[in-house]
């Protein structure tokens, strides 16, 4: 397997971990509520709120992360690929 294959391949595995967690913290932001009206007996809600807020928060990292390393690998197969064709050249 050539250089660049193996690159890709990685960029690809990244990319598509990237996609699976950004599509995770979308459908836990489709069970936040923006306002919640509670009483005394509405705790609970409120408690699944804040532990779903502190998912969606902790994801955060992960994803800036993935977006770092996808556009490095991107930025060295392009270098890889221009450098190998500079040199048949």
């Amino acid at each position: 397997m050539d250089l660049i294959e193996i690159l890709l391949l990685c960029w690809g595995v990244v990319t598509a971990a990237l996609i699976c967690v950004v599509i995770y913290r979308a459908t836990l932001s489709t069970h936040e509520e923006d306002q919640l009206f509670l009483d005394s007996a509405g705790d609970s809600m409120a408690s699944e709120q804040r532990a779903i807020v502190a998912r969606i928060e902790s994801l955060s990292r992960p994803i800036v992360g993935l977006i770092i390393l996808s556009g490095a690998l991107l930025l060295a197969t392009a270098g890889v690929w221009f450098w190998h064709n500079y040199q048949n050249f």
